[in-house]
């Protein structure tokens, strides 16, 4: 071991000199100089970006309470739309009860007929916070609800039947 590390100092040159004269002042000196500018700080971008996510939160929820929706006009109204939204979700679910490679293009349709009076409810809700004549939307809105309901009562009606034959025999018994 001892051979090793004599021909490692043997082998390798190493500064064993004094450093050049002055070097201790240079050093000195270099350590007293001011320091370098540092890299431009975030802070006053972090403060204005701040600011803009406070603003643009403010904004939206600003926004979103100037629509109005039926709930919105009177308590009996809530209470009307809980009604409709309740009873709807309701057949909603007794319709996928008889979904089937038969009945889908029945059910599809249907559900197109109602996705479109969603459409035009979400454009009387528009129009409710913008008009004048809201007792005139308020009404369409209703009917826009009771035509949801009707569809899904004519499907689930063309359902039973489809399913069940019999029965059609017996309702047109009833009428007669």
């Amino acid at each position: 071991m001892e051979d090793k590390l004599h021909q490692f100092f043997k082998e390798n040159d190493f500064d064993v000199f004094e450093p050049h004269q002055g070097h201790l002042n240079r050093f000195q000196r270099k350590l007293e100089s001011p320091k370098r500018a540092k890299k431009p700080s975030y802070f006053w971008m972090s403060i204005a970006a701040s600011v803009v996510l406070v603003l643009g939160f403010y904004l939206g929820s600003y926004q979103q309470k100037n629509t109005y929706d039926l709930a919105d006009i009177s308590p009996k109204m809530a209470e009307a739309q809980n009604f409709f939204v309740t009873t709807i979700n309701q057949e909603l679910k007794e319709v996928e009860q008889y979904r089937s490679l038969e009945t889908e293009m029945v059910i599809e349709d249907s559900l197109n007929e109602i996705e479109e009076l969603e459409d035009q409810y979400k454009t009387l809700v528009k129009e409710l916070s913008k008009r004048e004549n809201k007792h005139q939307i308020i009404r369409e809105m209703i009917q826009n609800y009771q035509q949801r309901l009707d569809v899904l009562e004519k499907l689930l009606l063309r359902l039973e039947l489809q399913q069940n034959p019999a029965k059609l025999e017996i309702l047109e018994d009833e009428i007669i």
